[in-house]
């Protein structure tokens, strides 16, 4: 009885990680139809209008991209999906009681955005990081952005690049400034409770932080032969 219910269970475990390669495999070349997160707030807020257009990575403003990339992973061209130092800063701060951001990288959080569910307990953070290992392996750079700006919440009921951008600025993702690509990165950590349009305070500081990074990062390649900033 033992050795079936072991069988099964190696079963199960053998089925899992072929099921799950093969899902990463097809988003490689697939486009996302929706995520996990959008289907629990529509439970969450049935009324809320869910706007989510899709658009290859050529037509997203290679300002969001940099913005995004200074804001939320400046190690995202060098790491293989875990930035080892912010993680070993986070757990020291931690440690202190000081109340930090955490130390997900722009691929964790693309894993998270695309194959699971919001949260913090272990199972969670451990299916992340194997779904961040899998992307790493069969994506490129270039690809994780662009499944990344186009899943991410950036607003209520807003997900992905040009849905942020006809929301907050009534324009195409492509024509994106500057201004407006760091405003929309300045709310990520809180999109449902934070607005790049008109920013607030807050906002507005961490809008002209991000558009400093953005002046002093410069130019990054993400495969090699393509350019952000022209």
């Amino acid at each position: 009885m033992i050795k079936k219910i072991l069988r099964f269970i190696a079963k199960l475990i053998g089925w899992f990680f072929l099921i799950t390669f093969f899902l990463v495999l097809i988003f490689k070349w697939l486009h996302l139809p929706f995520t996990p997160l959008m289907a629990i707030r529509y439970f969450e807020h049935p009324d809320e209008e869910i706007k989510h257009d899709w658009v290859p990575i050529e037509e997203i403003s290679k300002n969001l991209q940099l913005a995004v990339i200074c804001s939320e992973d400046q190690n995202f061209e060098n790491h293989s999906g875990f930035d080892i130092e912010a993680i070993q800063k986070a757990i020291e701060n931690n440690k202190k009681g000081k109340r930090v951001r955490g130390a997900s990288t722009i691929s964790q959080q693309t894993a998270k955005n695309a194959f699971l569910w919001p949260g913090r307990n272990y199972v969670r953070k451990g299916l992340e990081a194997y779904f961040t290992f899998l992307m790493e392996l069969l994506w490129s750079k270039e690809r994780i952005l662009e499944v990344y700006l186009n899943s991410i919440e950036m607003g209520k009921g807003v997900y992905g690049a040009q849905a942020a951008a006809k929301s907050w600025f009534g324009k195409d993702a492509v024509n994106l400034s500057p201004n407006d690509a760091a405003a929309i990165a300045a709310i990520l950590p809180n999109p449902r409770e934070y607005r790049a349009n008109p920013a607030s305070n807050y906002i507005g500081q961490r809008k002209s932080w991000i558009t400093q990074q953005m002046k002093y990062y410069g130019e990054f390649d993400l495969d090699k032969t393509r350019k952000i900033k022209e």
